[in-house]
């Protein structure tokens, strides 16, 4: 018997059929006759995804500067699993790694290659904190909780070391496995091309489309040379869209060169998910929607491209054997202003709203899934 059968559960691709769940993993896909514990007529009304995955949040309790509760980012806006884009270093990763053990949400760390972490906005400043014999060790302590490294690339992150601390980036990412490096990108110095010209594949660029003079098109709005090449080599993008890194102009800029992202994240963290701009992954990928992604495009983003960027092999597609960590969520008709970073405004017709997220086949329903008429999980 299975645990939970979604029955006529809508799919990203318009077809409808039932999903089982069993022991914290799906169990099967089509049309099942078998019984569960429990089932739920979705009625081919509401959509059923693989649980959606913020690849890039700050949700370290205990960060002075960027910090938030992992199940408010997480669980409590239909967001199965986070990513904490280098919150900690090596210094507090443990901690950081016992509080997760607390959460709903599933929770990974891009471990920050500045042993301090997030302390300070200039982390990379002094290099005798970038140890690579410490992160090395803390990779060691949680192979399954550090999927990546993460180095903020901009001026007031590096100081007077410029490229530097993203050479030591890379050294570190050889001497671990070749794990997923992520590098966000901001003013200059150091110059993107000097960045994009050192990353290689599987390496992602975080803030792909934000607005600042170091972005990735060029003054006359093409895409750089440097992160052409970089893309032909298998470097990912990544949205990252926080408090001051999404332009609207750029995002439509590149994506009518057909410069998409490969991962939609947020970079949310208590205060722009509360005052926004960001608010929640879902209003991030509604923004997606309505600069004209389509909503299997916008999915996959935060589905099977976020799991294959990270290696997450359990996760990310509605698959028997995978993990139960399922979205439910509706399209809703919705016109609405959407405001990027740069305060620039975008009408939307259509808003994604997750009505509840199962995480290892248990159930947690959103608020706006319990204000939803006629939805029950």
């Amino acid at each position: 018997m299975y645990d939970l059968l979604l029955r006529r559960a809508r799919l990203v691709d318009d077809t409808v059929g039932d999903i089982a769940l069993k022991d914290g993993k799906i169990a099967a896909l089509g049309n099942i006759q078998q019984p569960a514990a429990k089932t739920v007529d979705l009625r081919g009304e509401y959509y059923v995804s693989a649980g959606w995955i913020d690849s890039h949040v700050h949700c370290y309790p205990k960060s002075p500067i960027y910090h938030d509760e992992p199940d408010s980012v997480g669980i409590a806006t239909g967001v199965t699993t986070v990513v904490d884009a280098g919150s900690t270093g090596a210094d507090d990763i443990d901690d950081f790694y016992t509080l997760t053990r607390e959460a709903a949400t599933e929770v990974y760390a891009l471990l920050n290659i500045s042993r301090v972490g997030l302390i300070a906005q200039n982390e990379l400043a002094n290099m005798a904190n970038v140890d690579a014999d410490a992160v090395k060790q803390a990779v060691k302590r949680h192979p399954n909780f550090i999927v990546g490294l993460k180095a903020r690339m901009s001026s007031s992150v590096v100081g007077e070391n410029g490229i530097t601390p993203l050479e030591c980036a890379k050294a570190m990412q050889k001497e671990n496995g070749d794990l997923p490096l992520m590098v966000h990108i901001g003013n200059n110095p150091p110059d993107l091309d000097e960045i994009a010209e050192r990353l290689t594949a599987g390496d992602i660029i975080t803030h792909c489309y934000n607005g600042k003079p170091n972005r990735i098109l060029t003054p006359g709005g093409e895409l750089r040379a440097s992160i052409t090449r970089a893309l032909q080599r298998g470097v990912r993008l990544d949205v990252g869209h926080g408090t001051a890194s999404l332009s609207f102009a750029v995002a439509q800029r590149a994506i009518s060169l057909g410069i998409l992202p490969h991962t939609i994240s947020s970079d949310i963290y208590c205060r722009n998910r509360i005052n926004g701009p960001v608010y929640s992954l879902a209003n991030v990928m509604s923004k997606f929607l309505a600069i004209g992604m389509t909503l299997p495009q916008v999915i996959d983003c935060v589905t099977a491209n976020a799991a294959d960027g990270l290696n997450l092999k359990s996760k990310g597609r509605l698959e028997p054997g995978l993990d139960a960590d399922l979205t439910l969520f509706t399209l809703r008709r919705q016109p609405t202003v959407l405001v990027d970073a740069e305060n620039d405004s975008l009408q939307a017709e259509k808003l994604l709203v997750p009505l509840a997220a199962i995480r290892a086949g248990k159930g947690y329903v959103t608020e706006q899934g319990s204000a939803e008429r006629d939805f029950d999980l």
